[in-house]
Parts: C-alpha cells; structure tokens; sequence
C-alpha cells in the first residue's frame, strides 16, 4: 500500500494519538494516489453537489443567493477571463488579501484564500481532532464538521441547539472539557441565530489552552452582528471562517477565507488545498464586491424583506417558524408532518419548490432557504394547496 499522507501530515496525525493501523485505514479510504488534502477536498464538494437544485423549480433549498454577484464582480470576472492563460497576471491574490485586510482590520498576515468554505471546515477538523480528541458542536448545525470527524475517527458530541437562540457555550464545553475543536457556526446553519460575541468570547477564555475554536461566519454579512474575527489578536486558538458564497451569489465561482495566526494557517494547510486551487476570476470577483459596502447592505435588507413577509404570512396561516434568525434561512415546524413529506409534497406542487432539509433532533422541522420575493410568493403559494393547519 502507497501511503498519500505527506510526512509532515503523518507526524502530526501521530502526535494526536493515531496509532500506525489508525493511520494505514485512513491512508486506506483515502484511496490509491490520491492525496489526503485532494481527498478532503472531494469529501467537501461531494456534500455541496448532493444539494443541487432540480433544473425548473423554485431553487431556496441550499442557502444559495438569489441572484449572482454585484455588477463590479461580474465585470472583474470578465476582465479577468481575459487573461486566463496566465496563473496570475496581475497579482489577483495580492491584491484580494489587501482589500480583505483593509475591510476586516485585520492583518494581511492572518489572511488565506480558499476555493470555497467546505474545504477548509474539512481541513480544520482533520489538524485538530483524533480519536483521543474529539469535537464538540451545536446540534443542529452544519453537518459536514460531523461527517468530517466521523471520517477523522474522532468522537463528537452534539449539544442541543436552543429554538430562538445562539449556541449553548457553557454546555459545549461541560460536553467535552478536552475536545480537540469547538466549532460555532453563528448564524447558525440552519437556524440562523446567532451567538453572541460575549459567548464565544467565554468559550475561547474557558476551553482547554491546546484546544481549538473555530468560528464559522458564512453567513454574516445577513446580519449586523460584530466578527468574531476581533477576538484574534495575537491568539492562536481561534480560527474565523468566511465564505463568499451566501450574500455576495458566488457560490459556483468558490471563494472562501479563513482568519487566523499564520502557523494555525500552516497547520490547516498541511490537510487541504489553498490560494493554488483558487481561480483568477473568483479572485477577482471576490476583490470587487468584498468592497461594496452600500450594496451589501441593500442586498440584506432585501433579504430580510422577503424573509419576515414570508414569515408573516405563515405564522398567520397557523403555522409554527422558529424565530431569531439573522440569515437567508429560517426553520419550519410542520408539527404533525414529516418534515421529509413537506418537502417531497412542496416539490410535486404546480410550483415545484425545492426547499431544504430536515435534521433528525428536529424530525418535523424543515430549513427554508430566503429566496426573491418572486421565489417567497410560490413557496408560499405551494404551501397553501398541501398543507392544512
């Protein structure tokens, strides 16, 4: 057997507590030549392509924006293709780091590019869990940090989510006082409520010094809450994760960041590909709409638009939505309905809308995705034809 793991990655497997067998049966899954940051990687986007939409319906089912990036992304990512025979012409990764640095105040230093978020959430798990050091999560969240641990053979212990609220910090930590990472995605993914920043900030002073806390933030810019991204400093336990892929209707183009000390960067680096997988034109896009600070904001307010009309017009038909989100999502409780026939129902309706799944703490529960106000009417016109209160 060929093993794919380069050694820094082997001796740092070791060191967490993989015993060589552990190591071989990973090296194993991984596959033939194929390396361990490709395999993360394809791990990462096989989740991302199992929640594509159906060609023809109404698409607010994978958290996708309802519309494509700002017109200045679309014109970089034009000017860019032009001269996509070189690797990088013009320093598009330069020059993305700065305006990132710039917009966030944060070092160009703790700044690294990735072709999109699930890869690097994949990558962080696997430098820091192990069977002896698991992971610790919100229940529900987003599932590919379990399915990652899960791969990783690490334990991972999930703490009930509070309907309306952030996650349980104090419980996070009781759950496993020596957990290998903690991870909050706030707003949370499907809920989207938020953490508050005392919280984390409790839970980064509290859990184990060697520990790690990573902070995903995909889904900030829907919200006026503050960064976690304040909270790094001269740490090197937090990580803070970013993805262009919500807000700015990047998702297909693949940008993501993460922020952290550089060697906790270097760490993450050693388990998944980085700015070398990363597009001239998503570079580009990405430096041209991370500006557009006004836009952003219309773009928010459009969302939440649609979103608390939608959620008026439910909640008068007698239907429960959970409240306190902060993002292009909201969650539905269909009570006596599986929440798996809401969603097939809602699919076979005249309207054919595709809305998103259910997590099994929440059976009956199904995440709805904010769509257009073109989108919200049809979903809410769906629901008026297959469910009665």
């Amino acid at each position: 057997m060929t093993m794919m793991l380069g050694k820094d990655a082997q001796e740092d497997m070791m060191a967490r507590g993989y015993s060589r067998r552990q190591l071989a049966e990973i090296t194993a899954m991984l596959g033939a030549g194929v390396a361990a940051s490709t395999m993360l990687g394809d791990f990462a986007m096989a989740q991302q392509q199992a929640a594509r939409g159906v060609k023809g319906a109404v698409r607010i089912g994978s958290n996708e924006c309802w519309t494509g990036p700002f017109p200045s992304g679309v014109q970089a990512i034009a000017a860019a293709g032009a001269l996509g025979n070189w690797y990088d012409p013009d320093t598009y990764r330069n020059d993305l780091i700065k305006t990132v640095a710039t917009v966030e105040s944060i070092p160009e230093s703790h700044i690294q590019l990735w072709p999109g978020s699930g890869g690097p959430l994949v990558s962080i798990v696997a430098a820091y869990c192990s069977p002896t050091k698991g992971l610790v999560t919100a229940d529900p969240t987003f599932e590919s940090a379990w399915r990652s641990a899960d791969f990783m053979k690490a334990p991972i212990k999930k703490v009930p989510q509070p309907v309306g609220k952030g996650h349980d910090v104090k419980g996070m930590l009781a759950a496993n006082p020596n957990a290998g990472l903690y991870y909050v995605c706030t707003p949370n993914n499907p809920t989207g409520t938020i953490t508050p920043i005392a919280d984390i900030k409790w839970l980064l002073d509290n859990k184990p010094a060697d520990s790690m806390l990573l902070v995903d933030e995909a889904y900030l810019h829907f919200s006026d809450a503050p960064s976690a991204a304040s909270l790094i400093g001269t740490r090197k336990d937090i990580i803070v994760m970013r993805t262009c892929s919500k807000l700015f209707g990047m998702a297909g183009i693949r940008l993501g960041l993460t922020f952290a000390d550089p060697e906790v960067q270097k760490q993450i680096m050693l388990f998944g590909p980085s700015a070398g997988g990363l597009s001239i034109t998503a570079m580009a896009c990405g430096n041209a709409v991370l500006k557009e600070a006004d836009l952003i904001v219309a773009r928010r307010k459009e969302m939440i638009a649609a979103r608390e009309q939608t959620i008026a017009w439910l909640t008068k038909k007698g239907i429960m939505v959970h409240p306190g989100s902060e993002a292009n999502m909201f969650m539905v409780d269909w009570k006596t309905k599986p929440a798996k026939d809401m969603q097939a129902a809602l699919m076979a309706a005249p309207e054919k809308v595709q809305i998103g799944r259910n997590w099994p703490i929440w059976p009956t529960v199904s995440r709805v995705t904010v769509g257009s106000a073109d989108d919200m009417a049809k979903f809410c016109a769906a629901v008026d034809k297959v469910y009665k209160a």
